[in-house]
């Protein structure tokens, strides 16, 4: 029997399974098509950008590890592996930019001067796909972060330096929207912090607060257009005791400046629930931001995958019908294993668990909560847990035209051996 035939048949199973519990499947299918994940290019090239080699700007990026062959080594092949990428993955997609992969051909261009102009192939190639663009200023990877402070910077030069570069990328993003017709979610997240203990915590997080009010100060930029989130951190490389945007900064800035809060799975306590946090914030803060990603033991952005973490994630902006108020892109890079599988399970990941989070009986299991029946809840809760998901899973990639099950592994073989084999 042709492999369409079977998911066909284990899916008309599956939706009577579902049925059972009071959860449409084709209704579950149509809404995890249409949820928006924003695809994060710093996975083609190990987070290298593509700023001008020997301009004394350029650095290492963030540390990626591995030396997995076939890394892109500029702006084309990195839009070619996205290609690839692209058409193995079911439902709406965006691509999400850092500032540092402008393409300013042979001229120096520091960060405080990169213009709309310096990203219009990437919005050439956008146009081509029908996909928006996402953006993020690059507060690392550059002498003047050498210190590991940028926009909180002791030093007033550095931070006007930085709030300039802030600036810059708001009105890339706006140009984006504009360009592309539809808003760009622009996301500053800054490495400040400090090793050990330091004897000041307050001036550092009252220049933060001083420099984004310059930042987002700008009244030329349409927030409607650019839409700006601001991301937390507990600890990282070189700021392990303290970090000046921590969550409990980010959050509180957020909400009194109508920005929106980005909740990254890697930034946190390892037994500190993300999921949790959605209910939480969303009775205060109109939107949130979400990046997927995986630490593993630290902040280590390791490939997503099916865990707990992110079905749990998903889970809970799906019982709160919150798909319309949560952005979802993807941060993780891996360079120890084929980077283009990287993406794609990383991707299917999470659109799997937002179809995980659609399938849920939470009517049901509301009516037996309601009911005092907390036996049934907790049954039910498990036994959803046993559901033919893949069944349905199976189907949406089927509809959608890519490969399903792990059939794509052909697909990244047989691009592996043409294409990224001949990259030295």
């Amino acid at each position: 029997m042709p492999a369409s035939r079977r998911i066909s048949a284990a899916y008309r199973l599956a939706r009577q399974a579902y049925a059972d519990l009071g959860v449409d499947t084709e209704a579950a299918l149509e809404r995890a098509l249409s949820v928006p994940i924003s695809i994060h290019c710093w996975q083609a090239d190990d987070v290298q950008g593509l700023e001008t080699a020997g301009s004394g700007i350029a650095s290492c990026g963030i540390m990626a590890t591995g030396g997995y062959p076939g890394r892109a080594r500029n702006g084309d092949e990195i839009r070619a592996d996205l290609d690839h990428v692209l058409r193995l993955l079911p439902g709406s997609q965006r691509v999400n930019l850092h500032a540092f992969y402008a393409e300013t051909g042979r001229r120096v261009v520091d960060r405080d001067a990169i213009r709309p102009e310096h990203f219009t192939r990437w919005l050439d190639w956008a146009k081509t796909y029908g996909i928006g663009l996402d953006f993020n200023p690059t507060y690392f990877a550059h002498p003047k972060a050498a210190d590991g402070f940028t926009l909180s910077h002791s030093e007033k030069n550095t931070r006007q330096f930085w709030i300039e570069h802030g600036r810059a990328s708001r009105r890339i993003a706006q140009h984006f929207a504009k360009t592309l017709g539809n808003p760009c979610v622009n996301n500053h997240w800054v490495p400040d912090g400090a090793k050990d203990g330091p004897a000041d915590r307050w001036s550092p997080r009252r220049r933060l607060m001083e420099s984004y009010d310059a930042i987002f100060g700008d009244t030329t930029v349409d927030r409607k257009l650019c839409i700006d989130a601001v991301e937390g951190k507990l600890f990282g490389l070189g700021s392990e005791d303290y970090v000046v945007g921590s969550q409990e900064f980010y959050t509180s800035y957020a909400q009194s400046r109508g920005l929106v809060p980005c909740l990254d799975l890697g930034h946190y306590h390892p037994t500190e629930s993300v999921a949790d946090k959605v209910s939480a914030l969303l009775q205060f803060h109109p939107r949130i931001l979400v990046h997927t990603s995986r630490p593993v033991r630290w902040d280590s952005d390791h490939v997503v995958i099916l865990d707990d973490p992110v079905r749990s994630l998903f889970l809970e902006i799906a019982r709160g019908d919150a798909w319309d108020r949560v952005f979802v892109a993807l941060d993780f890079f891996d360079a120890s294993i084929n980077r283009i599988a990287a993406y794609v399970i990383g991707a299917r990941a999470t659109r799997q668990a937002i179809l995980f989070g659609l399938l849920d009986p939470s009517a049901r299991l509301r009516a037996a909560e309601n009911a005092g029946l907390g036996h049934e809840r907790l049954a039910l809760m498990e036994h959803a847990k046993a559901l033919p998901w893949g069944a349905v899973w199976d189907e949406l990639c089927e509809r959608t035209e890519v490969p399903a099950s792990a059939d794509w592994l052909k697909e990244v073989s047989r691009y592996e051996k043409t294409v990224l084999a001949h990259r030295q």
